[in-house]
């Protein structure tokens, strides 16, 4: 199927990427724009325009559309979406009027978790499950080979589950959601309180930064990289709120594999250490089971758009 080549695009709360892949999961060709996540109708049309610009240089089959949302069962509404304007939104019918291609919506951590399983790092293990550290927290599930979306399409939405009762207020309108604590989002807010606490002891990160507003969790990773202390410190204490995370997980699903994707996760062992630490931690029932690998995806940003443009071909091969 390396032949059949197919679009991916993965749409995040600051990003949309998209790029042509063929069937071995390899990314031929991408396209970048800036998610205008508080206009719907903007959103939808800079989708049709990557779109287009890799259909001019390509010829594909099937398009994938990663969002970042909960998407029905129907694999064509955006029910709702915590960082975009997406509210119950026919978005495959929206795009479908611009593109003439067999197109499937999914979560775009489903899709993330589905490459992984495909192309990278979690192979042939017969329970995984993806956690994805972009703005927010994403979460997919791969049960013997399926992605497991649950009764409305909505299931593993990992980062809204209460970590810390009346904690912080998250997008979603809960408060103390796992996402506001070990997130891109939390880093960069982190990040900010020091600055704001001690200019002195975030001078690096205001230096890579270039400004106090521009801090960001891949600022952050970055000085953390450098040896940084303060950067250290804040990638130390994300990680072991993930840790935690993942130990309630482990309690109800019980996966072999735990792969943590997302633009946060190039920190790579800075943050998986200490979060591999706290998980042995809390741990339900520790020292008298099996321990899930923490490995940290194999795809990179990637996995999005290689996963959604990978089901997208299995969708239309699969089509009459």
């Amino acid at each position: 199927m390396s032949d059949q080549l197919a679009i991916g695009v993965d749409i995040g709360g600051t990003k949309v990427a998209a790029g042509v892949v063929d069937g071995s999961g390899l990314v031929l060709d991408r396209e970048y724009r800036d998610t205008p996540g508080a206009d719907a109708d903007r959103t939808e049309e800079v989708i049709v325009e990557v779109v287009r610009a890799l259909q001019e240089r390509h010829e594909v089959m099937a398009v994938g559309i990663g969002a970042a949302g909960w998407i029905a069962n129907d694999n064509a509404t955006v029910l709702f979406s915590p960082h975009l304007a997406w509210r119950n939104e026919p978005l495959r019918d929206a795009l479908q009027r611009h593109l003439e291609l067999p197109l499937i919506v999914e979560n775009d951590a489903n899709a993330a978790a589905w490459a992984e399983h495909r192309f990278g790092a979690a192979g042939d293990e017969p329970i995984t499950v993806c956690v994805t550290l972009g703005t927010g927290i994403g979460g997919g599930l791969v049960i013997g080979g399926d992605v497991y979306r649950g009764a409305y399409g909505i299931a593993c939405e990992y980062g809204h589950v209460t970590i810390v009762p009346d904690g912080r207020l998250c997008a979603c309108g809960n408060h103390g959601c796992w996402e506001m604590y070990a997130s891109g989002r939390a880093l960069a807010r982190d990040a900010r309180e020091l600055a704001d606490e001690s200019p002195m002891a975030a001078r690096r990160l205001l230096e890579l930064a270039g400004s106090r507003d521009n801090l960001s969790g891949p600022v952050v990773a970055k000085a953390a990289a450098e040896g940084d202390p303060a950067a250290l410190s804040l990638c130390t204490t994300m990680g072991r709120w993930l840790g935690r995370g993942l130990a309630n997980l482990a309690a109800i699903l019980d996966p072999s594999m735990f792969v943590i994707g997302g633009g946060v996760s190039a920190a790579g062992e800075l943050l998986l250490r200490p979060a591999r630490e706290e998980f042995a931690h809390t741990l339900t029932g520790r020292g008298y089971r099996p321990v899930a690998q923490i490995v940290v995806a194999s795809l990179g940003p990637d996995a999005g758009l290689v996963g959604a443009a990978d089901l997208a071909r299995r969708s239309a091969l699969a089509t009459p």
